[in-house]
């Protein structure tokens, strides 16, 4: 069975609540991990694991209680990487799909940005996050939910 995770503490609050209109609708669990508290509508399928505060705490939890058949949705992309290479899914707020293919590409340049900012280059921060962004995630979540019901109905 899918479910659905959400790094929460970055992820934006119009994309968790299209996950949660997806999870009612479709009747999918999703887990939200974060440092903080934060609201989740009342729901037998939504909750929320509270971490402690801490570097990649909160990843290292859904990396360690994800497992095959789940999607994990991230902007961090280690956290990806990790997930891709557990067999899972993952895509980001902007729903750009993290596959074997581009993780290392978008590894690479995530470290060379680092080093740029780390020695002093103004290098900017992503664009700010619009309705097109709400759109992309919306249509790219249905095609990757209904991409893994099918493979998971094949393999019964």
């Amino acid at each position: 069975m899918i479910r659905i995770w959400i790094d929460a503490d970055a992820c934006p609050k119009v994309i968790k609540e299209v996950i949660f209109k997806v999870s009612d609708r479709l009747k999918i669990p999703v887990t939200l991990v974060a440092n903080s508290q934060m609201f989740i509508p009342p729901s037998p399928r939504i909750n929320l694991i509270q971490v402690p505060k801490g570097a990649d705490v909160a990843d290292q939890y859904i990396v360690n209680h994800c497992e095959a058949s789940d999607l994990v949705v991230t902007a961090d992309i280690p956290l990806a990487d990790f997930i891709v290479k557990k067999g899972a899914t993952a895509t980001n707020p902007r729903g750009e799909l993290y596959t074997e293919e581009n993780i290392s590409e978008r590894l690479s340049v995530r470290d060379f940005m680092k080093e740029l900012r780390d020695s002093g280059v103004e290098t900017g921060g992503p664009s700010i996050f619009g309705p097109k962004d709400k759109e992309s995630f919306t249509n790219s979540l249905n095609k990757i939910l209904t991409k893994m019901s099918n493979a998971q109905g094949a393999s019964k």
